[in-house]
This record gives structure tokens, sequence and C-alpha cells, in this order.
């Protein structure tokens, strides 16, 4: 470590003090000299050869882009507590911090990182593009990323099988006879609505259907946004044939546009049909209580937690896997069957 240390002052052309401040995040150092640093000490591989911290530690990262989706949500309260749930189990502390894009450069991800030696990174990506992932590369931490999948980085993944999620909710829709099938979508890109909207395409193709371009609804991912821009859908469609089931890319938008259909004389499910995805605890106490889509929160944080300390404890001989966790459809009343 002492002759990567050596190496990287020559390199900046600064005393190995300096660098010491550097990668240590002590004040001293300009932002200049501090990133060029940092950037020679990844390409030397320091962080590779960080050596393991005694105490079991892991820290969960959690992205926020916008914060429309990665909020305070039933979902994600118990993603994060199935996660702590399991860490506790192992015997590890679980440290949460935010990264937000747009307030957070590469500089202050390696100061997060570093509050305290950790040895491994639990990153929940649900609001993250592979572009965003740039700020957690070439970091000697074993890193496993949670409700996020991107193609071309070679790191382990515990996601969804959202296109399956989906599918089946449009399928069930189908087999009760609907056939003019809208989508409650979200106006915010997220990569799980996207593959659910490929699952639902899918369903609908199969089935010999169209998606009609006036019922592909696109509205806030939150309850309050949700129910605001439904209502001015449903305003500026007043009048108008609406189709007879929707399928909502998450429970969220499903309870905030239901309320709003309800309060327009929309009925549920006589008139219109409604499925949500994620079955958070909400969607069983709505009126009527929903059918959705269940997600399997408490295992994902678990197989997260599990695959990391592998992960830690034999990084050297881990082949990245990517692991795709199942949906199951949870039969309510807010789906009808069409009589012919």
């Amino acid at each position: 470590m002492k002759t990567i240390m050596q190496d990287i002052a020559k390199l900046a052309g600064v005393s190995p003090g300096t660098v010491s401040n550097a990668l240590n995040d002590r004040k001293g150092v300009g932002k200049e000299t501090k990133s060029k640093i940092i950037k020679i000490a990844e390409e030397l591989g320091y962080f590779r050869n960080h050596k393991k911290n005694e105490e079991k530690v892991m820290r969960l990262i959690l992205f926020k882009k916008h914060g429309y989706v990665v909020s305070d949500t039933q979902f994600f309260s118990a993603l994060i507590e199935a996660c702590e749930n399991e860490c506790r189990q192992s015997g590890y502390e679980l440290l949460i911090s935010q990264v937000i894009h747009g307030e957070h450069d590469k500089e202050n991800v390696f100061k997060i990182i570093n509050q305290g030696k950790i040895d491994g990174i639990l990153l929940l990506a649900t609001e993250m593009s592979e572009e965003d992932f740039s700020y957690f590369e070439n970091l000697d931490i074993p890193i496993v990323v949670l409700d996020g999948y991107f193609m071309f980085k070679s790191y382990d993944y515990i996601v969804i099988n959202n296109v399956s999620g989906s599918y089946r909710a449009t399928k069930h829709f189908i087999d009760k006879g609907h056939e003019r099938i809208g989508i409650l979508g979200s106006s915010v890109d997220i990569s799980n609505f996207e593959y659910r909207y490929k699952g639902f395409t899918k369903a609908i193709e199969e089935a010999g259907l169209t998606l009609r371009q006036e019922d592909e609804i696109r509205i806030e991912p939150t309850l309050d946004g949700a129910y605001k821009d439904m209502k001015k859908y449903l305003e500026k469609n007043r009048g108008k044939q609406l189709p007879t089931a929707l399928l909502a890319f998450n429970d969220i938008i499903a309870l905030g546009a239901m309320k709003a259909m309800q309060e327009e004389g929309i009925s549920i499910p006589k008139d219109i049909s409604i499925i949500g995805f994620d079955d958070i605890p909400f969607s069983a106490l709505s009126n009527p209580n929903m059918t959705t889509i269940k997600v399997y929160t408490e295992e994902m944080g678990s197989i997260a937690v599990k695959r990391l300390i592998d992960k830690i404890n034999n990084e050297e001989k881990m082949i990245p896997l990517k692991i795709e966790i199942d949906t199951k459809l949870i039969e309510r009343n807010s789906v009808a069957k069409i009589v012919k």
C-alpha cells in the first residue's frame, strides 16, 4: 500500500502526505488536486487493495434521481427493513445513505462511502440509469445492485421479474373478457416501468388486441401526483368512452388514480377494472381492495444481503449473477368479468 501511495504522489506531483489527506477526505487539499489524486488512485488499483475492515459493516446507498419513486413508501420501507433484518441475523451492521443526482458528484460519493470503514455496498438503483452507475465504478468494495439492471455492466443484480408480472396481470384482464385495456403508466422514466410495459404489450399482442394511444395514460408516480394528473385526464376526456381495464405500473399510481376516478363517479370495477403492481399493504385496504402483482420484498432484501456477504468472503471466486425474483398475481375485488 505504501508503494502505491508513493506512486500516486509521484504521478500527481504532490507529497505522500497530501495523497493521504485526499484519500482520507481530510482538509487542506484543493478540489482539483483531490479529484486528480482520486482518479490516479483508481487507475493504480488503490481501492482494489484496500484492506477489509475487521468490523462487519455494509452500507445501503439509496440513489435518488428525482425522488418520485424512491421515497418513504410502504414498498421501499419493507425492502429496507428486509435488508436490515438479514444484516442483523448475519452479524452485520447496516448503514444507510442517500446519493442525490445533481447534488452529489463522484467526490461526494467517495466521501459517503468512506464515512467509516465498510465491507460492502448494497446499491438501490431503482431510479438509476446506466450513465449514473459511473459514480460507483472502480471502487474496490464488493457491490450488489438492488432493483436495477445495467446490461453492459458486469455486477451482481437482484431484480424483480417485471416482464412476467405485468404479462400475468394483463392476461388476467384478457381471461376476464376485457378487450380494451389501457395502462396507468408513469410520466417519469424508470427501468422497472419499461419492463412492465414490455410484459403488458406482449400479452396484448398475443391476444390480437391493440393499445389505443388515448388509453396510454402517463401520470406522476406519487399518490398525490397520480390523483391530480388523473383528475386532469378525466376532465379532458369527459364524455368519452374509457377502457374497461387499466394496468397500473405500481400500487401508488393505482391508488391515486382510483381516488380521482371514484370522485368523478366512475365505479370500480363495474365501470373500470384496475390491477396494481407491488402489493403494498394499502392495496388490501382500498375500496374496493385491489388486485395486484405481489413483489417479494422480504426475499429481495434477504437475497441481496446474503449475496453481498458471499462476495465479501469470496470475492475473487464469485462470478457476477443476475438474480430475477418472480412475482404472483393477488386476486381481490378490483377486476370485473365482462359479460357479453
